[in-house]
């Protein structure tokens, strides 16, 4: 298929990225050029909406029944509707420089909000799943001036009192019509009023920059208000550029969005991305991977739609793997894409072969825009890997001091911290005390993973600086764990931390979740764990058998909430001498990271539990 965006086609545009030296040879092609004038997204959109009007941007459906007609939106209307959202914003002031929030499922009204918010202002994805104290913090470090929300979303009660805590704030517009016991609120409903509005040009005579500041984007697995990360539209559009060239995507493929559209998955790669060559999209339900009856439906759907190409993470291939393609004829699927978190070998390998399919590992993060690193579609793809670089932006690994400072490149296959440059890099977090130490040299961005880089340009990852378990002085990678544990077949999924120790700091234990009947007991999985760990150190101290382990929105594994749960079981077997039932609760702190509060003990034996408690790096608050 051929590599354009533009429709100016050059030799190279055909070339198949295969190794590094293919990518090189396709930045001989300036990025410009790739960019055909284009400013801002808003220009993708219409470009895309002029060149091709009557095809189908969006097949959006409501279930993952595939008895059910989808709702389709072709290019022309995706335009259209996009020019009389953003002249909706504008009639309510939004200014190239005012926010616009939205806390949306997956709704085609969504893609609307989101690029008609970037062509009047900046936009703000919201994620629905946060408390509302998250979500206020988010819109008032945001400063937003609009809210949008979606019928199927809490009673209206909720959203005054956000309304309420976020001063600038001056309008709620509510997707999905009115309600039958609307009682007179200053709410908007979108369906009611959007065609007042012009679908043909914008009403502000904008004249979008490139350098201008298109969205935040939230940071995911954090605690506290998320850091809100800076997109300019040169980021968003070459971001959508460079990642096509490692898609090898084109205007024959049929893309399929499960991801939510408040991370930059779902916005960028199945959306911007896309619309950039003029992609189909399926925009599967509201709730996306979430729905109860789309994993289960899920080969029905490639069959159908002749699905090529869909993105997910670790744990949607392991449920995948649980559900049989059958007879079902997917042989249009080209491309599975696999990034967020690092895939266990063994998954890997029992999707394949399960599926037939080429699992392809990348790597990206929200500050990179989307997608930094993939494996080459046409060449050889190393399992374990998080691929190449894509086109036009650089990948290295760097050797810190410990103040995170620059010291020197690494070696190859020498461990170090991953850092990023280029043009879908972002330049910073809209909270000024978030960018202390995040760039580390000449726009070299600071990634927070540690890895290596091998002999061909192929990066691996091994960890993230602060899942690290340090263990004596000894650093752990709790991959080690976790690729050791995975491969049991009782193990459906597991992730290791570290659990304070009073002499070592930290020992290592893991959380493991067994596939349903299995039964299987610890001792057992920590004898496979033994065989299968050379590094005796990293052999897990204790296993814990859970039910499920704890996701971010976007299905990471997060991983703070268990090293919370580990310090909370270590003060309950170091209090066990005791003969107590106190309180504990183990919370996130902005001063000290965490801290663990101990209360319904007896006044006199507050000193003694300090002391027990004192040889823990955690900090502790005790009382009675």
């Amino acid at each position: 298929m051929p590599l354009c965006y533009a429709k100016n086609h050059c030799q190279e545009d055909t070339i198949k990225i295969a190794d590094t030296r293919d990518v090189a040879r396709l930045e001989d092609v300036p990025l410009e050029k790739r960019l055909d004038g284009l400013q801002s997204t808003y220009d993708v959109i219409l470009r895309a909406a002029r060149n091709t009007p009557e095809k189908i941007a969006l097949h959006f459906l409501r279930s993952g029944d595939t008895t059910e007609q989808a709702v389709d939106i072709s290019y022309a209307r995706l335009g259209s509707r996009v020019t009389q959202t953003a002249n909706l914003f504008h009639d309510l002031g939004i200014g190239s420089c005012d926010v616009v929030s939205y806390i949306l499922p997956n709704l085609p009204e969504t893609h609307y909000v989101l690029w008609g918010a970037e062509a009047a202002g900046v936009v703000n994805p919201i994620n629905p799943m946060l408390d509302l104290d998250h979500m206020a913090g988010i819109m008032n470090a945001a400063q937003s001036k609009i809210l949008v929300i979606a019928e199927s979303m809490p009673d209206m009660k909720i959203w005054q009192k956000i309304k309420n805590r976020v001063p600038t704030l001056k309008h709620i517009i509510q997707l999905g019509g009115r309600p039958a016991d609307d009682s007179g609120t200053d709410v908007i409903y979108y369906e009611e009023i959007i065609d007042n509005y012009s679908g043909s040009q914008l009403d502000s005579g904008r004249l979008i920059r490139r350098d201008e500041v298109c969205s935040l984007f939230h940071t995911g697995g954090t605690t506290g208000t998320p850091k809100l990360a800076r997109h300019s539209h040169y980021n968003e559009i070459s971001s959508s550029v460079m990642t096509g060239l490692s898609m090898d995507l084109s205007s024959e493929d049929i893309g399929f969005c499960g991801l939510p559209m408040f991370h930059v998955n779902g916005p960028i790669l199945t959306g911007l991305t896309c619309f950039m060559e003029g992609t189909t999209v399926v925009l599967a339900t509201p709730e996306g991977y979430r729905s109860p009856d789309v994993i289960p439906n899920f080969w029905k759907i490639v069959e159908k739609y002749r699905v090529t190409f869909f993105s997910g993470v670790p744990t949607i291939y392991t449920s995948l793997l649980n559900v049989p393609i059958g007879d079902r004829d997917v042989s249009s699927l080209r491309m599975a894409l696999c990034g967020a978190a690092p895939m266990p070998c063994d998954v890997i390998d029992k999707f394949e072969a399960v599926t037939g399919l080429v699992l392809v590992e990348g790597y990206g993060m929200t500050e990179g825009t989307c997608v930094s690193s993939c494996n080459p579609l046409g060449g050889e793809r190393r399992v374990g890997s998080i691929g190449i670089r894509i086109p036009y932006q650089e990948m290295k690994t760097v050797i810190l001091d410990e103040d995170g400072r620059y010291l020197r490149d690494c070696n190859t296959d020498e461990i170090g911290t991953v850092a990023v440059r280029g043009p879908n890099i972002f330049d910073g977090y809209l909270q000024e005390e978030a960018n202390k130490e995040i760039w580390i040299a000449e726009g070299w961005y600071n990634s927070g993973d540690m890895g290596r880089e091998d002999a061909q340009g192929y990066f691996w990852l091994t960890g993230r600086t602060k899942e690290l378990i340090i263990r004596g002085g000894h650093n752990i990678d709790p991959a080690v764990i976790e690729n050791a544990l995975t491969p049991h077949e009782d193990v459906m999924a597991v992730a290791a931390v570290g659990k304070p120790d009073s002499y070592a700091g930290e020992v290592p234990v893991a959380y493991v979740v067994l596939h349903q009947g299995a039964d299987c007991k610890t001792s057992e999985l920590i004898d496979f764990a033994r065989k299968h760990i050379t590094e005796r150190a990293a052999v897990p101290k204790e296993i814990y058998l859970i039910d499920a382990l704890p996701l971010t929105a976007v299905g990471k594994i997060f991983k703070p909430d268990l090293k919370r749960d580990a310090i909370k079981r270590e003060i309950i077997n170091s209090l066990a001498e005791f003969n107590l039932k106190p309180n504990i609760s183990v919370e996130a702190d902005k001063t000290y990271g965490t801290v663990a509060k101990v209360s319904n003990v007896p006044e006199e034996k507050i000193a003694d539990i300090k002391d027990i408690l004192g040889q823990y790096a955690f900090h502790t608050i005790i009382n009675n």
